[in-house]
């Protein structure tokens, strides 16, 4: 049977693969299709998509979007996403800007706790234009002021934690217009690990067009509720790893199976937007 796995990430975020190794790692797991989803970026997805032309593997080019809806933060999947949209990237550059900044702020308060953490260190590790928290854990780590990610969270990073500072965010609606005026299709990323079930009918009705049902914090039991709310809304079903490769523990790529027929029924709702449109 053929799978795939469509919420992926690389260092142009915050994940560690190069696009060229998360490919590698697909088609170690035999993954006949992948999408590469970084947060606000879609910089890695021609290497990305070159890389898996070389293997004959299919790709999807993507990005995952934070957004908020009612003051709940969602994160939304974009999907077959045209990387030469001028108002896509415009878009995304300016929440590049503001990823950066929450770096230095996120840094200061840091350094206020007496930890004389670098901001130069953590932009030379994250070497990318959407830097975010687990970059400035990973510094933490390596300058030796903290012994693992996980502490690193646990004292200054998680949210009510002194170095938290929250993000800013495009509405909902907002990020499902910038993804369909680029050609794509608008998908709640792991809504169980959200908490987001409430806002499921109001994101439905700004023009969402599927839901994450299948994703590695999602139990079998939540699985199962999500696919009865697509079938409910008539949504599209997705499912990936989440995978960040070495960043967050072991790499996830290919744990979560998605079958193939999905990705067809998502190829055929772009088809018929075209005709559509046309």
């Amino acid at each position: 049977m053929k799978i795939a796995d469509l919420h992926l990430h690389t260092n142009f975020s915050d994940g560690t693969f190069t696009p060229e190794e998360l490919v590698l790692n697909a088609q170690n797991k035999g993954l006949a299709c992948i999408a590469l989803t970084d947060h606000d970026t879609v910089e890695g997805c021609a290497r990305a998509a070159a890389a898996a032309a070389a293997v004959q593997m299919e790709f999807i080019p993507g990005s995952e979007l934070t957004a908020e809806y009612d003051d709940t933060e969602v994160h939304i999947l974009g999907y077959f996403l045209d990387t030469q949209n001028r108002t896509l990237l415009d878009e995304i550059a300016k929440f590049q800007t503001v990823r950066q900044q929450r770096i230095h702020e996120m840094v200061a308060r840091i350094n206020e706790l007496g930890v004389p953490l670098q901001v130069a260190d953590v932009f030379a590790l994250a070497n990318c234009k959407s830097p975010g928290r687990p970059h400035v854990a990973r510094t933490l780590v390596k300058g030796g002021y903290v012994r693992n990610l996980d502490e690193a969270f646990e004292r200054f990073l998680k949210k009510g934690r002194p170095a938290w500072v929250p993000k800013s965010k495009m509405s909902a609606r907002e990020a499902v217009e910038l993804i369909h005026q680029a050609g794509g299709l608008a998908v709640i990323a792991h809504p169980g690990l959200n908490r987001t079930d409430e806002i499921i009918p109001g994101l439905v009705a700004a023009g969402m067009d599927g839901i994450e049902c299948f994703h590695t914090k999602h139990s079998t039991q939540m699985a199962e509720r999500y696919l009865e709310i697509a079938d409910k809304f008539n949504l599209l079903v997705t499912g990936g790893s989440d995978c960040h490769g070495f960043s967050k523990a072991k790499p996830l790529i290919g744990t979560v199976k998605l079958p193939y027929d999905h990705v067809e029924r998502m190829k055929a709702k772009i088809s018929a937007r075209k005709i559509a449109g046309n």
